[in-house]
């Protein structure tokens, strides 16, 4: 026997998000089935996170190797910095498509993200000419401006095949289980300002391998898998 801590999840899910996350599931391994390499060369995802001037390290990020009768470090408990701004990163499994950094006073409402679609498909015209032609698999999570009418007028405009997404399911985001956990250590330094921050940021993408991204795409179908086996719970 050994003492675990709990894990934090998002939802408290109930008979029907499970079941919505087991579809969702079988939907998306339908489309891996008859060729993996297709859906992953087609597919696009997005996701929103917030970047700070500071964050705190984790306890997990200040551990410390120390001798057995050392004693155990102290960390006090410091707040995140008040300096923040929201980013919506766009990725392929060759890497960053665009990053998007609200303006201050703003909010992503179905106008502005449509907006932010017509310029992700000009992007994909000068960048990936071939997943234009295929057909654009895009994935983003059920905010209300992703779940907005309007938005789905303007992903069918341009030619755009969503994918559906779960609720509450972040396990199932590659942004959320493979990139964003990445990004999060560029805010343990403090920064001056949002511009700072977002130079950091750019800097860290540009540097990563193609593998990175093309990995986190990649675990969407064992992710699916482990999903349905799970009968619809958390994937860890």
């Amino acid at each position: 026997m050994r003492k675990l801590s709990a894990k934090w999840v998002p939802k408290c899910l109930n008979a029907g998000h499970k079941h919505e996350r087991c579809q969702s599931s079988e939907q998306l391994l339908k489309r891996f089935r008859p060729d993996p390499n297709d859906i992953l060369s087609r597919l696009v995802t997005m996701d929103k996170t917030w970047f700070y001037h500071y964050k705190p390290e984790t306890k997990q990020h200040s551990m410390k190797w120390r001798h057995s009768g050392s004693l155990r470090p102290k960390k006090f408990r410091v707040q995140k910095s008040a300096g923040k701004f929201l980013a919506s990163m766009f990725l392929d499994q060759d890497g960053i498509l665009h990053n998007d950094y609200l303006p201050k006073g703003q909010t992503i409402n179905a106008e502005y993200y449509s907006c932010l679609l017509v310029k992700l498909k000009d992007i994909l015209k000068e960048k990936r000419r071939g997943k234009v032609t295929k057909g654009v698999l895009f994935l983003h999570d059920n905010a209300p401006a992703h779940r907005a009418f309007a938005t789905q007028k303007k992903l069918a405009y341009l030619g755009f095949h969503f994918l559906d997404h779960p609720p509450y399911s972040p396990d199932l985001a590659p942004s959320d289980y493979h990139l964003f956990p990445g990004l999060e250590k560029i805010e343990i330094s403090p920064f001056s300002s949002d511009a700072e921050v977002m130079a950091t940021a750019e800097t860290w993408s540009d540097e990563q391998l193609s593998e990175l991204f093309f990995n986190g795409l990649q675990k969407l179908e064992q992710r699916a898998n482990k999903c349905i086996e799970l009968r619809g719970e958390y994937v860890e």
